[in-house]
C-alpha cells in the first residue's frame, strides 16, 4: 500500500482512486463476478418487465448492498489472513460470519426480487 507523502495532501482524486482499486480487487472475487451475473440478468429482466421507478430504485439498494458486502467479505479475509497466515478457531469464525453476512444480504435481495418479479412475469405469461 502507498501513504502519501507528508507534503502532498490525500485528495477526493486519491480517494476515488483507492475506491477503484477496492472494486477492482473485489471483481476478481469469484462470488463477486456471479453477483454481478445475476445484477446483470436483473436488470434484463427489469427492462422487460417495465418494473418502476421505486422499484428499480429497490432493486439498486438490492445490487450495492450485496456487491458492497462481496466487498467487504474480501477486505475481512484478506486482513483476517494478514494477522492470522496459520489456521485459527477465531479466524475461521470472522470469515466464517464475514460470508454469513454477504449470505444474508443475498437472501434477502432474493426475497425482493421474488417480490417484485414473480407478479410481473405471470402476468407477462398469463396475460392477467
Amino acid at each position: 500500500m502507498t501513504m502519501p507523502d507528508d507534503n502532498k495532501k490525500f485528495t477526493f482524486i486519491d480517494a476515488v482512486r483507492c475506491a477503484l482499486k477496492g472494486v477492482a480487487l473485489a471483481s476478481k472475487e469469484r462470488n463477486f463476478r456471479i453477483d454481478m451475473v445475476f445484477a446483470l440478468f436483473t436488470i434484463v429482466l427489469g427492462l422487460i418487465c417495465s418494473i418502476s421507478t421505486l422499484e428499480w430504485l429497490v432493486v439498486l439498494v438490492c445490487f450495492g448492498l450485496v456487491l458492497g458486502g462481496e466487498a467487504f467479505n474480501t477486505a475481512i479475509e484478506h486482513i483476517v489472513d494478514l494477522v492470522s497466515p496459520e489456521y485459527h478457531v477465531l479466524a475461521g469464525k470472522a470469515k466464517d460470519c464475514a460470508a454469513g453476512a454477504v449470505l444474508l444480504f443475498a437472501i434477502a435481495a432474493f426475497v425482493v426480487g421474488c417480490i417484485i418479479f414473480i407478479p410481473k412475469l405471470l402476468a407477462l405469461l398469463f396475460g392477467a
